[in-house]
């Protein structure tokens, strides 16, 4: 069995895509779910996870990590969602963040901007001109956001294993195509890529319990013990709040031992607020 992500545009009809094929497979259909259980589980307005995954980051956002700590908080949501299996996501960020999980079929839906335009008028009432300006803001805001957390370009396809145009093909002839290639079993969990996806799911649990303290730690496991990496504030210069987090990672999530990769250093007379860390 296979998770599907469906990446789209707005008005792409990937969501049709996604609702149809869901149906055929016997899957389950999941989008927007997936944001509200980010919401109830940590407590955030959905208004601002939405605008957090969508929009690039401002230059104020880019010192303060803000999106970055929402985007761990719906990794963590998503992954623990995945393991489920027989999915089939539409949506944003799906494709990121099973890149490197081999039953995880990703797919990318484009549609003719002028098709897309219509949509986008019929829906929300206004000109060519406005549904034209503000289809091509979206899309770029899309591509920036990626760039800035992934470095790649939505559009790049080496993302995905398949993608397919709306135009010549209709959303049936599609779904077909999909429907096909699941049933060639080529996607299907092994007890590796499963493993491999609750792993996923585990350092994504673990990074979204201490984004707030150091939004740009990295986190490794090795034989249930957690590495944590490029640590900030607290988790970086306080021995006494190390040893409570330490032990509420090692409660939460069942492990040996957590190892900090760098020992507390003494307290500068100031503290540098701006980092240019990778994402990891």
């Amino acid at each position: 069995m296979a998770i599907i992500t469906i990446s789209r545009g707005s008005y792409s009809r990937g969501k049709e895509v996604a609702e149809a094929l869901a149906e055929k497979l016997g899957y389950e259909c999941v989008s927007r779910d997936i944001l509200l259980e980010t919401c109830a589980e940590f407590s955030i307005p959905e208004i601002r996870l939405v605008k957090a995954l969508h929009d690039a980051p401002s230059i104020l956002e880019r010192f303060n990590h803000g999106k970055e700590r929402y985007i761990s908080y719906f990794r963590a949501a998503f992954l623990h969602h995945m393991i489920r299996d027989n999915i089939v996501y539409h949506g944003l960020n799906g494709h990121f963040f099973l890149q490197e999980i081999s039953h995880a079929l990703k797919v990318r839906i484009i549609a003719n901007l002028e098709d897309r335009v219509k949509e986008e008028m019929k829906r929300e009432n206004c000109t060519a001109e406005e549904a034209r300006y503000q289809l091509k803001k979206d899309d770029e805001e899309r591509r920036k956001w990626s760039r800035h957390l992934y470095g790649k370009d939505t559009l790049n396809c080496s993302l995905y294993d398949l993608v397919l145009h709306i135009d010549t093909l209709s959303v049936n002839d599609v779904v077909d195509i999909l429907q096909n290639v699941v049933a060639k079993g080529k996607f299907d969990a092994t007890p590796e890529s499963a493993a491999a996806l609750k792993e996923y799911a585990l350092l994504a649990n673990i990074h979204a319990h201490i984004v707030n303290a150091s939004p740009q730690a990295t986190v490794e496991i090795h034989d249930k013990i957690v590495t944590l990496g490029h640590l900030e504030g607290s988790l970086k210069h306080d021995e006494d709040f190390r040893q409570r987090t330490a032990q509420e990672l090692i409660d939460e999530y069942n492990l040996k031992d957590v190892i900090f990769s760098k020992p507390v250093k003494a307290r500068k007379d100031h503290i540098n607020t701006f980092y240019n860390l990778d994402v990891k």
